[in-house]
């Protein structure tokens, strides 16, 4: 057996999430699908570092698996991009230690959320952003983003249906990239860990201190009060990306 750790984009839109499901069209079925043909039937599953929702993307998603064979790298992601559809992309991968996991070996993911702005929903853009059709006091989103920033309990930040009992997470960056604006706003996130939902949730509280709906430092009262409820709203799954994924150094980031 031997055990590739592949990198893969996709666009999440069609899809019911990563997560295999039966009688349902996810990222991890259709991968598995198509390495079943390659095995000429014989099962291959896969592990992948993030467990990305329906209608979430990916520019750096990666996965490993044990496969019964010896292929070199490039032929593997030759192979396996022969049999996928055209929002599926595999776009590098190595031969990796026996023991490689691509989920519990992450050291750390990078995502980013971007926001299209203005009254209306751009017919264009509403498969891959949020839209936010109030006006926003950047200074304000800014400023909230230092509070982000460190080791926090991010319980009040965390989707019901979250199985993770410690909810302590270490964000080691919060930035707001400007490039585009006033048509888009694009939040970028390296951390840890996240919990489920966390990003949306927090994009959505982002949102509400940029417009004046809450204070500014309101992040510092959530991650007190511990209540998913008092976080309220969930930014659209159409918006997030996993962008990148860190491993140690002997792994390849």
């Amino acid at each position: 057996m031997t055990v590739y750790k592949l990198t893969v984009q996709y666009d999440g839109t069609r899809y019911h999430g990563f997560q295999r499901q039966p009688n349902l069209l996810t990222i991890q079925g259709t991968i598995e699908k198509a390495l079943a043909i390659m095995t000429k039937g014989q099962p291959v599953n896969l592990v992948a570092a993030g467990r990305t929702d329906a209608g979430v993307h990916a520019l750096g998603q990666v996965i490993s698996f044990a496969y019964p064979g010896n292929i070199p790298e490039d032929k593997m992601v030759k192979a396996l991009n022969s049999l996928m559809p055209r929002d599926i992309l595999f776009v590098g991968g190595v031969i990796v230690a026996p023991d490689f996991n691509a989920r519990f070996d992450a050291l750390g993911k990078i995502y980013e959320y971007r926001v299209a702005l203005g009254r209306y929903t751009n017919p264009f853009l509403r498969l891959y952003t949020g839209h936010y059709p109030f006006a926003l006091d950047l200074s304000k989103i800014q400023t909230a983003l230092l509070d982000v920033v460190g080791t926090h309990n991010f319980a009040s930040f965390e989707a019901s249906g979250g199985v993770i009992r410690n909810k302590v997470r270490t964000i080691y960056t919060a930035d707001l990239d400007t490039t585009n604006y006033p048509q888009e706003i694009k939040f970028i996130f390296h951390g840890d860990g996240f919990l489920y939902n966390m990003v949306r949730i927090m994009v959505a509280t982002l949102l509400e201190i940029g417009s004046g709906r809450r204070d500014v430092h309101d992040f510092l009262r959530l991650y007190q009060v511990q209540d998913r409820q008092q976080a309220r709203l969930t930014a659209p799954a159409s918006g997030l990306y996993l962008k990148k994924v860190f491993y140690p150094s002997s792994n390849i980031d």
